[in-house]
């Protein structure tokens, strides 16, 4: 079964906006086959909990501008593990730390991972 453009897009929608705020790692996964509550499931991490409020925050605005709203916002207090859920994608934004300990990448293995044509924007902290 191949997923729907309807579902890509604002998965597309969603990595890029994680790129632009530095977001690592960015993966999605196609579980439909495995879950009955969702689709696809995007992960990116972030060095700090800063960066990872500021991915979760980019990716809501891109999306919203796009007319997707999130039906629920889990994990902000602390900014370690925030997730959005679109109900047909979920994205999680991870502290590199939480990423390593839960490793949902293992745990999704079997599914499908999807392509992502993302722009990676230039890094600020390289030396002149």
């Amino acid at each position: 079964m191949t997923l729907a453009d309807e579902v890509l897009k604002p998965v597309a929608i969603a990595a890029q906006a994680a790129a632009d705020k530095k977001g690592r790692s960015i993966v999605a996964f196609d579980v439909s086959e495995q879950l009955s509550i969702t689709d696809v499931f995007l992960i990116a991490s972030a060095n700090n909990e800063r960066n990872v409020g500021a991915i979760v925050d980019g990716v809501e605005e891109a999306l919203l501008k796009a007319g997707f709203k999130p039906v629920r916002r889990e994990g902000d207090r602390e900014n370690r593990w925030v997730l959005l859920d679109y109900l047909d994608f979920v994205v999680h934004v991870q502290h590199s730390e939480e990423r390593t300990l839960y490793n949902l990448e293992r745990l999704w293995k079997d599914c499908p991972q999807i392509p992502l044509e993302i722009d990676l924007p230039e890094d600020d902290d390289e030396e002149l």
